[in-house]
């Protein structure tokens, strides 16, 4: 199992977020034998949305896609997400397109 798959055009991403970092990236992958996940830092803090929000925005820019291209499907309110993401534009070097 690895932390992202692909259906159709879509891209399922599987996370753990660390929010009040010092910077937003990705980090290193989780290995779990229910479902990996890669980390990915980000700098806003897990308040009020406000982490979930930001989350969106960053991952907006690094797949160039609208904010509204990419949906929480689990984990709202957990630091563990699946997250979809419609369509992307550019993939981070961790992930490879679909076949």
């Amino acid at each position: 199992m690895t932390f992202y798959k692909w259906e159709d055009e879509d891209l399922h991403l599987f996370i753990k977020v660390q929010p009040k970092a010092s910077k937003d990236e990705f980090a290193e992958v989780l290995t779990d034998p229910l479902c990996d996940r890669i980390k990915i830092r980000i700098t806003a803090p897990p308040v009020d949305g406000k982490a979930n929000k930001h989350l969106i925005k960053y991952l907006s820019s690094v797949f160039k896609v609208a904010k509204s291209a990419i949906t929480i499907k689990n984990g709202d309110t957990g630091r563990t997400k699946h997250l979809i993401i419609q369509n992307p534009k550019q993939l981070p070097e961790q992930i490879k397109p679909s076949a």
